[in-house]
């Protein structure tokens, strides 16, 4: 687990603010589920033999000898609100929420215990035009953030019969070759094949390449679904790569699923997944209703934005350098209207008094493009003095009735273009 410092914040608040105007223009709404919440949750949703469950949760009793467990991912938690508030039956929901999930993984690059995750739930529509809209807002998401190197993988699970008659010849197969598959396969050939799929094995990658395809084996109507996403990506310009060893870990996952992947991040390339999940809903307690979501990991589309972008610092506009009692009591009220004039603005009023070396000093170190400075001679004069920090300019004298315009009309020479 780590800390969030001060000189990187900036980056979590502008990417926060992005998805949150995102999911507002395409009519989502956000939730905000607890932290703690009963395992039998997860077991019941996540899948007893799953190394979420099996390896990775924070699970303890409370006082009262209920077990209890930190959250590892978003969708059972909604899931849990939708029924427990009468939000999902007959009704139309799109949901998202943002917030810390905890897993106790091998610690790595990019992979925390506490890892922060964005996510998207609809509820209520069964056709795979939601699922289009959901892939169209992730690829707008990278747009927005100037992201560029993501490509779109898609698969479909077909049915929950459909899974079960694959499995069946699935299992035949990798027994009839058990001697390549590494004991980590072999505990998963008991419990759930499909992840068999997924194995990232270098000495697999044959075995899995020649085995049985999911997609032969699918329904018509599963098919059908697939075909209606399709096309609709395709008439939307979207790119995507048909993967059918795309499974996804968690049991609920059916028909539709995808993922955003990147090369830049190593191992960890995948920085967003999602699909349908029809049936937990009810599998949890509810009446039978359609779902469909993704997540993505916060922490991995940061660190690409950082790699990808020059690191920018939390810029501020102005520093106002004060010295004398008198004039630190003036500045105080003058920096209060400024802010009144110009909420935008950011700026720094000195305090705990020093020198005019020192003072200056911090005004260059905080990355300020202005420092005003006011002391005793401009105090009697009603002014204050600029001093430009960043560029080759002659500092001038502003008088105090003016100072909000001047600072006003700078802010705006120097925000950058649309």
């Amino acid at each position: 687990m780590h800390d969030i410092l001060p000189d990187a914040t900036h980056r979590w608040q502008a990417f926060e603010s992005v998805i949150r105007q995102l999911m507002a223009s395409y009519g989502y709404k956000e939730i905000r589920m607890p932290l703690v919440e009963s395992t039998d949750l997860f077991c019941r949703s996540i899948g007893e033999v799953t190394d979420i469950v099996e390896k990775e949760m924070y699970t303890f009793e409370d006082r009262n000898g209920d077990k209890l467990t930190l959250r590892p991912e978003g969708t059972a938690s909604c899931v849990r609100a939708g029924i427990q508030h009468g939000l999902l039956y007959n009704q139309v929901q799109r949901l998202w929420y943002n917030g810390p999930m905890f897993r106790h993984e091998r610690p790595q690059k990019g992979r925390y215990r506490q890892f922060h995750q964005f996510g998207v739930e609809v509820y209520g529509i069964s056709t795979p035009d939601i699922d289009a809209e959901l892939i169209l807002l992730g690829a707008r998401l990278w747009k927005q953030l100037g992201l560029a190197g993501i490509r779109l993988e898609l698969n479909t699970l077909g049915s929950s019969q459909a899974r079960e008659n694959y499995k069946k010849v699935l299992v035949e197969y990798l027994q009839q070759h058990d001697e390549l598959l590494d004991e980590d396969s072999k505990r998963r050939l008991r419990t759930n094949p499909l992840r068999i799929l997924d194995s990232k094995n270098p000495a697999m990658k044959q075995l899995l390449d020649d085995a049985p395809v999911l997609m032969d084996y699918l329904d018509e109507t599963s098919l059908q679904q697939f075909k209606k996403l399709t096309a609709s990506l395709d008439a939307a310009g979207v790119e995507y790569r048909l993967n059918p060893r795309l499974v996804r870990g968690l049991d609920y996952y059916c028909n539709t699923v995808f993922e955003w992947v990147t090369d830049e991040l190593g191992a960890q390339g995948t920085i967003c997944a999602g699909g349908r999940y029809d049936g937990l809903v009810e599998q949890l307690g509810g009446k039978a209703t359609a779902a469909i979501g993704f997540a993505l990991g916060v922490e991995r589309i940061l660190s690409l934005l950082e790699s990808q972008h020059d690191s920018q610092t939390d810029r501020i506009d102005v520093y106002l350098v004060l010295l004398g009692d008198a004039c630190e009591s003036k500045g105080l009220l003058l920096a209060e209207s400024i802010r009144e004039s110009l909420p935008a603005l950011k700026m720094i009023t000195h305090c705990g008094a020093g020198s005019m070396k020192s003072q200056m000093k911090k005004a260059d170190k905080s990355g300020a493009d202005i420092a005003l400075i006011l002391a005793q001679d401009e105090l009697e004069q009603e002014q204050v003095t600029v001093k430009y920090l960043r560029e080759e300019r002659p500092q001038q004298s502003v008088g105090f009735s003016e100072l909000n315009t001047f600072i006003t009309e700078m802010y705006s020479r120097n925000q950058p273009p649309e």
